[in-house]
């Protein structure tokens, strides 16, 4: 009995004092609350102290690079080909020879022009002379001029054929791969090769109709093309003056300088098209704003503890997102940790930009 009195004693006491200090634990959180120190439960979390920024709106796009200036070679007349004056893929000049075609036969009757020429101008020179004399009749001298006025006539539709059967660049630029060889038969559907002039490239693009009266001619555009990272810069020079019911786009055309030839004409470009610019614009990272039903919030530091203010939102960036309203500048808004906090969370700022 005695042994039972006495664990009896022990284990009374134990609890005794197992419970007097959880009062005083309590006691001792409760004080520490109400004098304000929360370390021991502080949230550890970034911030960024806002201020007014210059923000860029601008849309994307996709589009396709083409030649400044392009055109398949083809000949205006039929005729067999004696001689091939280019290299494949080489840089010719406007007006350089390219093709010639067999001309023979042109030759030919236009040599047989020329002695008729010969011939009816003694004959004008002759009969002019009588008919100032007064020896020869009028309709005899106009048939004579009638008839050297003809042969000239068919000399110059000779010549004409004759500068047909040479096919000339019609402007400086890049010929790209042949399609026929010496001794060839060409028609004037047959294609002889491609002749693009791509020291400037054009891209043509579309973007969505609300954006239409955003933007204007000579604005500027940024783009790379697919497969490297590199930016190119271009200007915008022309619009479509309608909207494709089927799409419910604008086609637009810009040009860039391209005179290292980096840039080739076919390309798949994304564009970014600079829309407007809006000057005192205060923007928040994306991760800081908390969607709600029917608003959205942010978090911000004050006083060591972090409120929840409710925001309008305006444009966004890939990175930012423009407050309209509910947010001054030097306010700190919280980036990390927005899912764990409460209304007057104890937090403790780590890294502030």
């Amino acid at each position: 009995m005695k042994s039972v009195l006495i664990w009896g004693v022990v284990a009374i006491s134990i609890g005794g004092l197992s419970i007097n200090k959880w009062i005083t634990s309590e006691e001792k959180a409760k004080s520490n609350r109400a004098a304000g120190n929360f370390n021991d439960s502080r949230i550890t979390v970034k911030g960024r102290v806002i201020s007014y920024e210059t923000l860029t709106n601008k849309v994307l796009a996709t589009g396709t690079v083409i030649a400044n200036e392009e055109v398949d070679m083809k000949s205006e007349i039929s005729g067999r080909v004696v001689q091939i004056l280019f290299k494949e893929g080489g840089r010719v000049s406007k007006g350089e020879l390219l093709i010639k075609l067999n001309d023979s036969e042109l030759q030919a009757q236009l040599e047989k022009s020329e002695s008729r020429k010969k011939l009816a101008e003694s004959n004008e020179v002759r009969q002019r002379i009588l008919f100032e004399k007064e020896l020869l009749a009028k309709e005899v001298y106009d048939a004579t001029v009638n008839e050297l006025n003809s042969v000239q006539a068919d000399i110059a539709l000779l010549r004409a054929q004759i500068a047909k059967t040479e096919i000339r660049a019609p402007f400086d630029g890049v010929i790209g791969l042949k399609y026929v060889s010496e001794g060839s038969y060409i028609s004037t559907t047959t294609k002889i090769a491609t002749l693009q002039n791509i020291l400037a490239v054009k891209i043509d693009f579309s973007i969505p109709e609300k954006y239409v009266n955003d933007i204007l001619r000579e604005a500027e555009i940024t783009f790379t093309i697919s497969g490297t990272e590199k930016k190119y810069k271009g200007r915008i020079f022309a619009i479509e003056p309608k909207i494709d019911p089927a799409t419910r786009t604008v086609t637009m055309r810009a040009i860039c300088t391209n005179t290292d030839g980096r840039i080739f004409p076919g390309a798949f470009a994304n564009i970014e098209v600079v829309l407007k610019e809006t000057k005192n614009a205060l923007m928040v990272p994306t991760e800081s704003i908390i969607p709600e039903l029917k608003s959205q919030k942010v978090f911000v530091y004050k006083n060591g503890v972090a409120q929840p203010i409710s925001v309008e939102t305006g444009l966004r960036t890939d990175t930012k997102i423009q407050i309209t309203k509910g947010l001054q500048p030097g306010d700190t808004v919280i980036t990390t940790g927005v899912l764990l906090l409460r209304h007057g969370s104890p937090v403790t700022i780590s890294d502030l930009e």
